[in-house]
């Protein structure tokens, strides 16, 4: 007898997207930031970005024993995360191994894509950080590449808002250029990829904080001091490409904006009150953390569900 019906397991919801394709689509929103990185940066940046890709994909080769060095793509895109939350002139040694470590401790001990708690890149680096600050927090001025001091080490009167959003200031070599990360984000939200929440929550939040924080006198004062702490360090970079990664951020509606506004308020109370000019690093990483329990607390009324 032929048969004619199969009856599986749910769900039945089918998409044509996989992981690699997804994948591929961050690949294509990294490449402004990383094109105006090596514009900006030259080829420090380029050799840091491919030592941290190349890295990344073949430690994932070589603990999953593949023959295909791409894979599905995710270790490429967190190498080149990774890549773009470091200095553009790291010694090379530090790239390797912390694409490495991006991918053993922050994505593999964990079971695999789709089961790690905390974004690998963010692990890396804060692996890093902890390890070699020395390396990690020397940066270099756009073209000349002379040690020079980030914005936020500066202050908001040191560059001008035109330099903040072209690029052309000191930084990691994929956070500085503004125009850069919003251009390549148009093109996850355009698949779909990412919806407002997470974002809007955390830029709006660090917008509101350090205007009420660090803007004193006239109302367009005001407005520059939170301009500033957006455009400034890597806020649009986390909240557009890191706090946005699916695997680590909450699945519900609601707990994507408590996601983005306590990633927003972790930041802030770091660059107010702690001892780093920077916090978006520890501030995803610990609002990953909170993250099944975030989606645990805004899960949704179920269809036809009596309350208690």
């Amino acid at each position: 007898m032929e048969r004619k019906l199969i009856v599986t397991s749910s769900p039945h919801i089918k998409t044509p997207e996989s992981v690699q394709s997804v994948m591929i689509d961050v690949l294509v929103a990294l490449f402004p930031a990383a094109l105006a990185g090596v514009i900006f940066f030259g080829w420090p940046a380029l050799l840091t970005m491919v030592l941290c890709t190349v890295s990344a994909m073949v430690a994932e080769a070589l603990v999953l024993r593949e023959k295909n060095i791409f894979g599905d793509g995710s270790a490429a895109v967190t190498g080149l995360l990774l890549a773009m939350v470091l200095p553009p002139a790291v010694p090379w040694w530090i790239s390797v191994l912390g694409g490495a470590i991006a991918i053993i401790i922050g994505k593999q001990v964990f079971g695999g894509i789709g089961n790690n708690i905390f974004n690998p890149a963010l692990v890396a680096r804060a692996i890093l950080l902890a390890s070699w600050a020395g390396h990690l927090t020397t940066w270099v001025r756009p073209v000349d590449l002379t040690t020079a001091a980030t914005p936020l080490e500066l202050g908001a009167d040191a560059f001008s808002f035109t330099n903040l959003f072209v690029g052309a200031i000191p930084g990691s070599l994929g956070e500085t250029s503004a125009f850069a990360l919003i251009l390549g984000a148009a093109w996850l939200f355009y698949k779909g990829h990412i919806d407002w929440r997470i974002p809007g929550g955390y830029i709006g939040t660090v917008f509101v904080m350090g205007l009420l924080f660090e803007g004193f006198g006239s109302p367009m004062a005001m407005v520059s001091a939170g301009l500033f702490h957006v455009l400034a360090g890597g806020v649009l970079l986390g909240a557009l490409f890191m706090a946005t990664d699916m695997v680590t951020s909450p699945v519900t509606t609601r707990g994507r904006l408590i996601f983005g506004i306590g990633c927003g308020v972790m930041t802030m109370l770091v660059r107010l009150f702690g001892a780093f000019p920077e916090g978006v690093t520890f501030a995803i990483l610990l609002m990953n953390a909170l993250t099944p329990l975030i989606d645990n607390l805004t899960l949704p009324t179920k269809y036809g569900e009596v309350a208690k």
